[in-house]
């Protein structure tokens, strides 16, 4: 048989399991027989900064990223974790509940203690595990997870995961939420799960409105502020921080990729059961725990987030001057106020994204490209992620180049 020959080695009967993407392959190989670039296949050849980047050789400014604080190139971030390389090495090799755990992370543990005034803090390798693991694992078969339609992806597959029963409610609906936590039978534990800031239009949660109608209605309540963390609230804690709710929240969830700059995340309670979870949690108990560098990086961001006034203000004052530049540049936008670090500019139809994000790439400056599934059904957008970092010229420069690109496309006059 001659190993190159694939029909020698394709199977003989049976269904290419495959098949089922086919429909998608067809769709993005139309899409680049156009001769656009790949928009989920850019590769940064040199990062220069948290708002700068080598891409195709030319000097691009990054709006889209989630650098939301600028961290990843802080002098002590970037010091803690070249120490904590040298001294402990490149990876622990095992998990936290067996020989996983180093003293670095307990430290980024009683960091994340400090920073959110709680009793107990779990880190886990990523925030997607962080909610997979939660989950998977509070809700049993006699319990309900109660959480908004465009919840993100590692909350559903939490719930897939899990065995208790899911009841979805419209984004961002008080009333739907009561409407369906009325028509619960009265046995069998609830959890409400919210985001502080929804990541695809960077809309925020009327978080106030809904934990009240949670606990009203006997439910325990998660909070994910992966995209809240740094910069919501007086302390940076997130936007249940801003919305006075903090001492009614159950569980916090978060990431480190986001504003903490690295890669990790986490989970915060003030719960006094809390710590069994460490030998419950599958996704826990059953990865790699994160590297020594890692966690000494992610325990210094924390810290020095705690004193980030200036920063807060600046990257809130960077939002509304973009937002308020793209409307009047005409513009659709999905919010009519900046309501987070992240801007949605929206389109008409796949093409239409795809050609407004080159033109912006080539112009320099690059955005994320969204389409469905990760959008609601039937909106394309480009994702504008704003940094502490972004100097005033640097957001008229974007502004310009929307502007350049929006003329090129015709998507404005």
């Amino acid at each position: 048989m001659d190993p190159a020959d694939e029909t020698a080695i394709a199977p003989s009967h049976g269904r290419d399991l495959f098949s089922k993407f086919d429909a998608l392959i067809a769709e993005r190989e139309a899409l680049l027989d156009t001769g656009v670039r790949d928009p989920f296949g850019l590769v940064m050849e040199q990062v220069l900064s948290p708002t700068r980047a080598i891409i195709k050789g030319k000097e691009t400014i990054l709006l889209g990223t989630y650098n939301y604080m600028g961290m990843t190139f802080d002098p002590d971030v970037v010091a803690a974790g070249k120490q904590a390389l040298d001294d402990y090495g490149a990876g622990t090799t095992g998990s936290r509940v067996l020989n996983g755990t180093y003293q670095g992370h307990r430290e980024v543990e009683e960091a994340l203690k400090d920073y959110y005034g709680t009793a107990h803090a779990m880190v886990f390798s990523t925030g997607y595990q962080a909610n997979l693991g939660l989950m998977a694992t509070i809700a049993g078969k006699e319990d309900y997870i109660i959480l908004d339609a465009d919840s993100h992806a590692s909350i559903y597959d939490g719930c897939a995961l899990g065995n208790a029963q899911i009841v979805r409610f419209r984004h961002n609906s008080v009333e739907d939420l009561e409407r369906r936590l009325k028509r619960l039978p009265p046995e069998g534990g609830r959890l409400v799960v919210l985001e502080g800031v929804y990541s695809m239009l960077g809309d925020i949660a009327p978080l106030k409105e809904m934990v009240e109608v949670a606990k009203r209605h006997g439910a325990m309540v998660v909070v994910d502020e992966a995209h809240g963390m740094g910069f919501f609230g007086e302390k940076g804690r997130g936007v249940f921080e801003e919305a006075g709710v903090e001492d009614q929240v159950d569980f916090v969830v978060g990431t480190f990729s986001k504003s903490v700059g690295t890669v990790g995340g986490f989970i915060v309670s003030n719960h006094p059961k809390f710590e069994v979870l460490r030998l419950v949690c599958r996704p826990y108990v059953f990865t790699a725990s994160l590297p020594p560098s890692v966690v000494a990086t992610a325990a210094t961001s924390i810290r020095k987030l705690m004193h980030a006034g200036e920063k807060r203000a600046h990257l809130w004052e960077n939002s509304r001057r973009l937002h308020q530049g793209l409307r009047e540049l005409g513009f659709t936008l999905a919010t009519p106020e900046p309501q987070s670090a992240i801007i949605a500019v929206l389109l008409a139809d796949q093409q239409t994204t795809v050609l407004m994000w080159q033109a912006l790439l080539e112009a320099g400056v690059y955005v994320n490209m969204a389409r469905p599934p990760a959008t609601p059904a039937g909106m394309y957008l480009l994702r504008c992620s704003l940094c502490a970092e972004h100097s005033r010229e640097e957001v008229g420069r974007i502004l310009e180049m929307f502007a350049a690109a929006g003329r090129a496309t015709g998507v404005i006059a």
